[in-house]
């Protein structure tokens, strides 16, 4: 440093002064409503108060209303609002019409420590340390004075209509009901409330000031404490710190500051501080907030690296398996000892009511509340927690479980599943005996195998394919048949099906008066056709016309949700001629195979469990083979976006880059552009944006 010396040659030593005649008194005021060069120093200030202790100020200032830029009418309007037409000694505005106007603060920083306001004078500079930096914004109180006038003046007009003849009040009786003793938690967030912080605010008393303007004596003279009082050489010391010590003195190092954390309530959840926990705990207490969730959602909520093989031991000890997802154990939200809040209920009663509903949910989608209030016979209000706890209410059709059949868990983890199958079993004869009921009344009509009513995925698609061949094949034998009986022209019959039989595949038009899809087209099936009992697709298999509108509408978007399918498919149909539909009839499950009969596939996104978005919005499908060398792009982006419903641009890029090596610019904004949506920096899959 010492050869640096002439380059960087000292100007000038200043000597620094800390003043601390005002360290506790001296606030900086900022206007942050205000343009800089329209200060307040002219006006005329009518009052201000100050409370100490919360560093709040309020200053009261005149308003000129005899600029041009004053409206009287509005000025007067408010005056009536607030004040009325009386004349009292407390009004607002005394002269009939709004001449001023409060400014209330806030606190711009809690922590003023490295703030001070200086001073320099004659080769000197003096330092004061703030007590407070307060912003100064308009208060509108009085629109709550006017607010409460009108409601006091409505409420004497209702008490004056009261007739003198009205008979006196009948004694009531009074119940008297003593308060429990105020738990630790429950003082904490009483503490915390907003009522609690709002009293205490209150309690201090404001303090009058006296104002003086920017030019007057007293002005001046308080501005002298802004320099240093006992300037004395002989007290000055010099420097004589290395400049290592020096530059810790400035800037010390960070101390971990102990933080007392207040209690908050139970079911809110901090990740920070859920992921310092051990994974079983994590698990625990992401299951008692979640109640039922899939098993990639869980792996999405814990922290990156955890293994799936310790997540599925810890699972099983806090929640049981129904159709695929997890669902949180009885005992562990009514633990031993505890009660209903709603009914007082004790928890084994309740652990076992909560049971049976399980139980029913692992053999049916949806259940009806009063046939499962008239079984465990608990009170109405705890029936309505343990279904709100895992399903939805559908019109109609009772209350539908939350979450959709996770099969790919099932395939997955087959022995997991035997395992939960077995526990289920055990649970089903405790039920058995002390609701005095036998499986079989409860089983789903036209099914046998309770795995049998919930089928998608893979398994659709092989079903949809097997019965396409099948019914092709019959069709051309009965066709060839034909033709060597009659030698002509050919009329096919239609013959009596057999009970295992599939119903030929309904490509007619339907009736000229019919226009468009019916009502029940795609959500249902018309002429009250229903679907088998295991859940499947109906009997009809999806038509060539079909095939090539779902084919060409994935041309266009790679990816599309459920929803946003069947959108276009009733677009669709608008532009057709009236009464010349091809398709015929199609369901929902019809228009699903043909989207997995087209080249395309699902893609299990983990959807947070508080999602808002709808089951269909929540099916994602995307375009899997098209001959190019970019499917590569597509498959790896699908497979992300199974592990994460959101994505960062440069996570996506590195893992393409990693697997099929440099990506290019043009690459990664035609996957954008194809396949995903941009929201708060961050990727989704198409039509899954959150609102």
């Amino acid at each position: 440093m010492a050869s640096g010396d002439d380059d960087d040659p000292i100007i000038e030593e200043i000597d620094v002064y800390l003043a601390k005649s005002l360290a506790e008194k001296l606030y900086l005021l900022q206007y942050p409503v205000r343009p800089s060069n329209m200060t307040y120093d002219d006006v005329n200030l009518l009052a201000a108060k100050i409370k100490p202790k919360q560093q709040r100020v309020e200053l009261q200032m005149s308003m000129d209303t005899n600029s041009p830029n004053y409206c009287r009418s509005k000025g007067e309007q408010i005056a009536l609002n607030v004040d009325g037409r009386g004349y009292e000694e407390n009004n607002t505005y005394s002269v009939k019409m709004m001449d001023n106007q409060t400014f209330s603060s806030i606190q711009a920083t809690t922590s003023t420590s490295r703030y001070a306001a200086a001073i320099f004078r004659k080769g000197e500079l003096h330092i004061t340390p703030l007590a407070g930096i307060l912003q100064m914004r308009p208060s509108f109180a009085y629109l709550d004075k006017a607010d409460s006038k009108t409601k006091e003046r409505e409420a004497g007009n209702e008490g004056g209509d009261s007739s003198q003849d009205e008979a006196e009040d009948e004694a009531k009786a009074i119940s008297v009901r003593f308060s429990r003793p105020e738990t630790e938690q429950a003082r904490q967030r009483r503490i915390q409330s907003y009522d609690f912080l709002q009293k205490k605010q209150a309690e201090e008393p404001w303090i009058h000031l006296q104002y003086h303007s920017l030019r007057d004596s007293r002005s001046e003279h308080e501005r002298q404490y802004l320099f240093c009082q006992h300037v004395d050489s002989s007290d000055n010391s010099e420097l004589v710190k290395t400049p290592k010590e020096y530059l810790s003195m400035l800037m010390p190092p960070l101390a971990e500051e102990k933080v007392i954390k207040p209690v908050g309530p139970s079911n809110v959840l901090s990740m920070a501080q859920l992921r310092t926990l051990p994974i079983g705990e994590q698990i625990k207490t992401l299951m008692k907030n979640v109640k039922v969730i899939q098993f990639a959602s869980l792996m999405g909520l814990l922290a990156s690296g955890t293994d799936a093989t310790a997540v599925l031991r810890c699972i099983q000890q806090v929640a049981l398996l129904v159709q695929g997802n997890w669902v949180v154990k009885s005992d562990i939200l009514y633990p031993k000892n505890s009660c209903s809040p709603h009914s007082g209920v004790p928890a084994d009663v309740l652990c076992r009511g909560r049971d049976f509903v399980m139980w029913r949910f692992t053999l049916e989608r949806s259940l009806m509340r009063k046939e499962i209030t008239a079984m465990i016979k608990l009170p109405p209000e705890d029936v309505k927690d343990f279904l709100e706890q895992v399903a939805v209410p559908r019109v109609n059709r009772g209350w539908e479980f939350l979450l959709p059949a996770d099969v790919e868990f099932v395939k997955r983890h087959a022995d997991v599943a035997q395992r939960q199958q077995m526990l289920w079993l055990g649970i089903q004869s405790k039920l058995e005996k002390v609701f005095k009921f036998s499986k079989d009344d409860f089983m789903p009509k036209n099914s046998q195998l309770p795995e049998a009513v919930h089928i998608s995925g893979t398994q659709r698609l092989k079903m949809a394919q097997d019965r396409a061949q099948e019914k092709q094949a019959s069709l051309q034998k009965d066709l060839h048949a034909k033709k060597a009986s009659s030698g002509g022209g050919v009329r096919v019959k239609k013959e009596p099906l057999s009970d295992g039989e599939a119903e030929p595949m309904d490509t007619s038009a339907p009736p000229p008066s019919s226009s468009g899809l019916t009502n029940g087209s795609l959500n249902g099936y018309p002429g009250g056709q229903r679907a088998n009992g295991n859940g499947g697709s109906p009997a009809n298999a999806p038509s060539p016309p079909l095939l090539d509108f779902v084919s060409a509408t994935f041309g266009k978007n790679p990816v599309l949700t459920f929803n946003e399918l069947k959108r276009l498919f009733s677009l669709h149909l608008a532009t057709m001629p009236a009464g010349h539909i091809p398709f015929g009839p199609v369901s929902d499950h019809m228009l699903q195979d043909a989207v997995l009969l087209s080249r395309c596939r699902q893609i299990v996104v983990p959807f947070p469990a508080l999602t808002s978005a709808s089951a269909d919005q929540q099916k994602v499908f995307g375009l899997w083979e098209t001959g190019e060398d970019f499917d590569k792009h597509r498959h790896m982006l699908f497979e992300m976006f199974t592990k994460n419903y959101r994505l960062k641009r440069s996570t996506v890029q590195a893992r393409l880059s990693e697997e099929l090596g440099e990506v290019s610019k043009a690459d990664m904004d035609r996957l954008h552009k194809e396949c995903c949506s941009s929201h708060g920096g961050m990727w989704y899959l198409k039509g899954t944006v959150p609102s």
